[in-house]
């Protein structure tokens, strides 16, 4: 039986959070706030829970999962060749609602699905999901929504999309919209644009001029 929360109640979220945790830490799916949508995460280098998570959603392979962290910091054990183009866009826009696609280290013990040595990644601008990704490290978070259906704005929708396959629900109230992040891929040597959503061109050509959009 799933279990919720509601972190706007001081005594809930401090129960909530350390619930989630613990259940992340065992291997199984939370849903948390974002200051974008509702998603559903797990243990980002727990292959089986990463697995459970596509299952989940009814998403396959060819859809790998995003990883959220708590800090810019993380990411210096979690991809490489990151250009200093790469660490204007973190520098400017984290924690906010930019994604963006890197070369993972080689050494990383994780399967997010195909990813053809590369992760999404972004460090969200919600406390709720700050505070959790603190405690325990970068998680695999993907839309709370069965894949095909709207993304969740409201913790309600995601409980009744995903029901028991979640075991920790952190209800954060509406989230500020389902406008997803942008996504940026800074792999190659000129950051491409693959999905224009919170932050528009315009706001990323302000640091990075050379952007291009992909088609």
């Amino acid at each position: 039986m799933a279990r919720r929360y509601d972190t706007n109640d001081a005594t809930d979220r401090v129960t909530g959070l350390r619930e989630a945790a613990a259940a992340v830490r065992r291997g199984e799916l939370v849903v948390l706030p974002t200051d974008t949508v509702y998603g559903i995460g797990a243990d980002a280098f727990s292959s089986e829970a990463v697995a459970d998570l596509l299952a989940a959603k009814g998403r396959g392979r060819n859809m790998p999962t995003p990883v959220l962290i708590g800090s810019p910091n993380t990411l210096h054990g979690l991809v490489t060749d990151f250009s200093e183009l790469a660490w204007e866009l973190v520098d400017a826009f984290w924690p906010g609602a930019l994604t963006l696609v890197a070369r993972h280290q080689p050494s990383l013990q994780w399967d997010l699905g195909d990813t053809r040595g590369t992760v999404a990644v972004r460090m969200p601008l919600h406390p709720v999901a700050i505070e959790l990704l603190t405690e325990v490290g970068p998680m695999a978070v993907s839309s709370g929504n069965l894949t095909g259906h709207p993304a969740p704005e409201t913790c309600d929708d995601a409980q009744r999309m995903l029901g028991d396959s979640v075991s920790v629900y952190l209800d954060g109230g509406p989230t500020p919209g389902n406008v997803p992040s942008s996504i940026v891929d800074v792999s190659g040597p000129v950051p491409l644009l693959l999905r224009q959503g919170a932050i528009s061109p315009e706001e990323l050509r302000k640091v990075v001029p050379d952007l291009e959009v992909a088609n």
